[in-house]
This record gives structure tokens, sequence and C-alpha cells, in this order.
């Protein structure tokens, strides 16, 4: 178990600042009278909740909640829910649960909202666990090398608060605006897991709120643990099917010295994606490595109004190197050596706003993409020499179906960012042509021996697939594990493995 007390030795920062909190629709107490009916069984009055969280602007019932709040971050599906609550601490949300529990009530935990696969669309008429406002920095134990925050903390603001300490925390998935309960949730991985590996990597321990209300603790401090059952690594990467995170204890390591970004083109993905086997073996260890064609920079170029310095290749791998100077020189000279031979150029991005502006670019594709027309992300991961093979079935099938698809990724670790896009379709084609394209790209994936999400999760969107492509035997264990934390199934049911 891991404690949340604060000692002298350590280094305390007592929170972030809560987020600005405006006025919120009071409860319409003459429409809550009756009840709501869940589809499961009969309601007691929902206005209880507010005996609960007794702050009026920290509970909104069922006609004054926003869309934002029913929907994932693309907006498109939408959710119905009871009740929307907005807890302060693990008290709350255990109070919450157990009304809940008692009252057979599902529960929709939502964190940022950042997600793409549906995992916050509310189910059931759920009461939604919102959990931004519990956005607090509790410890940084400089000796020990971890931190102690609430999961509404945004991973941008923890970075760059550990940062400004000398230490650093590499999970670095693109949205930087998620919340570290939502990284958590979905095992975030990002550009940096290629060195420092995924969130899951990073997590030392977790105060989790059961369904029914029960507060646990998992995990410690302690760098090894064959202690039991690691209850926390099942919680990671569950999409809040198994409990509310209220505490996360983060394992930190020392910031390095520096970063540089190297560019190098060539005149096909193929070329490329062959080069990357050849980084990994030269043991160059990278802290990130990207692909990304000519195709799509011309996206980003075009959204950011941003000039990629080089626009003669036809495919790219973005290389970035952290560490002292003196390691970094080494890497970029042994990097020369192994890529100049098999590519068109090698540029060293050491101007601080020409490596900006490039990383800037990458990371906005799915946002450039969503300015001009509406998109299926996906999130396919294959084994790394079988990029090459599936970003080509990709690029033969656009050309077949008319359909424009959007891909870079991580080529570190074979994970392919996807952009099905919408076009000028109208909804009833879009929706029928996706669903075929959808089902050629993920069995193709399959076919290479890879899986259909490597870090966003299955939501609602991807259970199907999930479903065809997962034995029976592993679907039912999955499912065994949910009913040991939730015999009633109540919480995020109707998403991911959970039948």
């Amino acid at each position: 178990m891991f404690r949340f007390a604060t000692a002298s030795a350590l280094v305390v920062i007592s929170s972030l600042a809560v987020a600005a909190f405006g006025p919120l629709p009071c409860p319409n107490a003459s429409k809550l009278a009756g009840g709501i009916f869940t589809g499961q069984t009969p309601m007691a009055n929902i206005s209880e909740l507010s005996k609960i969280i007794t702050d009026a602007k920290r509970v909104i019932y069922a006609e004054n909640i926003e869309h934002k709040y029913l929907s994932d971050t693309l907006g498109r599906k939408e959710g119905k829910a009871s009740a929307l609550v907005f807890p302060t601490s693990t008290a709350e949300v255990s109070a919450v649960l157990k009304f809940a529990h008692t009252n057979n009530i599902p529960v929709t935990p939502r964190g940022a909202g950042t997600n793409l696969v549906g995992s916050t669309i509310p189910h059931d008429i759920s009461i939604i666990v919102d959990l931004s406002l519990m956005n607090h920095i509790l410890e940084i134990d400089q000796e020990n090398f971890t931190a102690t925050v609430e999961p509404g903390v945004i991973l941008e603001d923890f970075q760059k608060t550990v940062e400004g300490l000398g230490l650093f925390y590499p999970p670095d998935p693109g949205e930087k605006r998620a919340s570290i309960g939502g990284n958590i949730s979905t095992n975030a991985g990002g550009m940096r897991a290629v060195k420092y590996g995924v969130t899951r990597d990073y997590v030392m321990g977790l105060e989790l709120v059961l369904a029914d209300g029960t507060v646990i603790q998992t995990g410690s401090k302690n760098r090894k643990d064959t202690t039991g059952l690691d209850i926390k690594d099942v919680v990671i990467g569950s999409e809040g099917t198994l409990a509310i995170i209220t505490k996360c204890l983060l394992k930190l390591v020392g910031k390095p010295e520096k970063s540089t970004s190297l560019l190098i083109s060539f005149e096909s993905l193929k070329a490329g994606i062959e080069t990357v086997p050849v980084l990994l073996k030269a043991n160059l260890n990278p802290t990130a490595l990207e692909f990304i064609e000519s195709k799509v920079v011309k996206l980003g170029e075009d959204f950011l109004k941003l000039q990629w310095p080089d626009s003669e290749a036809a495919a790219y791998l973005l290389v970035t190197f952290d560490g002292s100077s003196e390691e970094i020189e080494g890497a970029i000279a042994k990097l020369k050596r192994v890529a100049e031979p098999v590519s068109k150029k090698v540029i060293v991005l050491d101007n601080a706003e020409l490596s900006q502006n490039v990383w800037k670019i990458r990371g906005c594709l799915v946002k450039a993409v969503e300015a001009v027309s509406e998109q299926e992300p996906l999130d396919i991961v294959v084994p790394i020499s079988k990029v090459d093979a599936f970003v080509n079935y990709v690029n033969q099938l656009e050309k077949e179906s008319g359909m424009q698809m959007i891909s870079f990724g991580h080529a570190g670790d074979g994970n392919v960012h996807l952009c099905v896009v919408r076009g000028d379709r109208p909804l009833d084609v879009w929706e029928k042509e996706l669903a075929q394209n959808l089902e050629k790209l993920y069995a193709e994936a399959h076919n290479l021996g890879g899986l259909i999400s490597g870090e966003h999760g299955l939501g609602v969107s991807k259970r199907d697939f999930f479903f065809r492509e997962t034995t029976p035997q592993n679907v039912q264990l999955m499912n065994q594990i949910k009913l040991a934390f939730d015999p009633k199934k109540l919480l995020n049911s109707n998403i991911s493995y959970v039948k």
C-alpha cells in the first residue's frame, strides 16, 4: 500500500489551480420527483445526489447536461445520462458509487474527454462521474522519484511542473490536454514510447473506488514487487470498466540534459520503413522514431501555415535523441553513418524554431484533417517490419475505394495512426462505405499479425472488431475479471470487452 502523507524530506506541491468553473444550472426538482427509469430497475429519486454533493454547481441533472459530456472528443455519438457530478474528493466518489450501487444505476467515469473511441459516452441513463476537478498534484518525492497526483491533473501541466524540478515524466501521447487518469485508463503511449515505454511503465500505485464504493490502495513506492497479483496492472488500460481511479502514484526519471531531432528523407516509404530496424539494431536508442509521407506533410503545412524543411522526398523518418550533449553527438554521428547510404538526405534540426515547427506539423495531423472533413481516426498496431506493407495496403485501398486515407505514426513500435476521411459523402453513404473499409483495414492488420488498437482503447467504436478477432476464452476471462470487480456490471458496461 502506498501512502499519500507528506514527509519533511519531500518536495510537496499542494495543487494546481482548480480549473475555472462557472455557474451551472441547478436541478429542476419538479422533473425529478418521480424518479428515472434506467433500463434495469426503477431508480430512487436521483435528486438524492444533491445530498451527497451539496454544491449545486457540481451536480447537474439530465435536461441540463451539455452535449460534450454525453460524447467523446469527436462528438458524433451521444448517449444519455440521468446526472452529471463533479466530485472533488475520494470520499465523494465513494459516496456517489455507493448510491449508484444501491440503486442499480450505471456509472460512466470521465476525465478530460479527449478519447477518440467513445469510452466516455454514457449508456443506460447513467450517472457521469467527471473527475476534472480532482486535479491536484499532492506530492513530489524527489528522493524516491515519484509523484502522487489526482486523476484530473492534465498531462501537459504535470510534465511542466516536474521538469521545473529537474525531473521527467516520459509518457507523451499526442493529446497533451488529456488527464493522467484518462492516460492510465487507456494505457496511452505516444511518441517517446520507443525509448521509454508506455503509461503502464510509470504507474507504481493507484487508489481505486470499486463499483460498490469500497476504496482500495494498490502498489507502493517500491521498485520491485512480487507480493501477490498486481491489481493496478489489471486496472491500467481497462477504460473505466473495473474501478474509478482517485489517486495515482507515478514513477519519474531524471530530466535529460537536452534533446535533438533529425529528419531523414527517402524516395519511398518502403525505404524508410526498411531503415527502422537498421537504426534499432545499431543500438541508437532513439527517444522517438516517427514516419510520415509527403502527402500527409502537405496537410499539416496548409493547416499551420508552416514550411517543412524538405519537399523533395516521398517519405520521412523523424528521429529524436535525448540525453547528455556527448551522448546525442555520438548518436547523431552513428545515425548518419547508418542512414546516409540508404536515404536521400539527413537534416539535423538543431535550430530550435525549425525543430518545433516540424514537430508541430507532425502533431497537428489529426486536427488538420478534422478542419476540412469528418473522419474516423484509427489506431492500428502491426509488427515493425509490416508497417510498410500495411501502409501500402492503405494507399491501395484509398485508390480502389475513392475514400481519402491519411496514415502516419510511430515507426519505432509499429503503431499506425490512420484517418479515414468522409469528404463530401452524404451521411448514409459515408456510414456504409466506412463500415466496408474498416472491415478491410482491420482484416489486413490481423493478417499481418497486428491488432486493432495500440493506445486509444476499444470504447464503443472497436467492440465488434475486438469480439471477432479475440478468442472466446480470452473474452470470457476478461468478463470474469469484470465480475470480480463489479458484480452488477455498473461501470462502463457497454464499452470495450464487456459483454
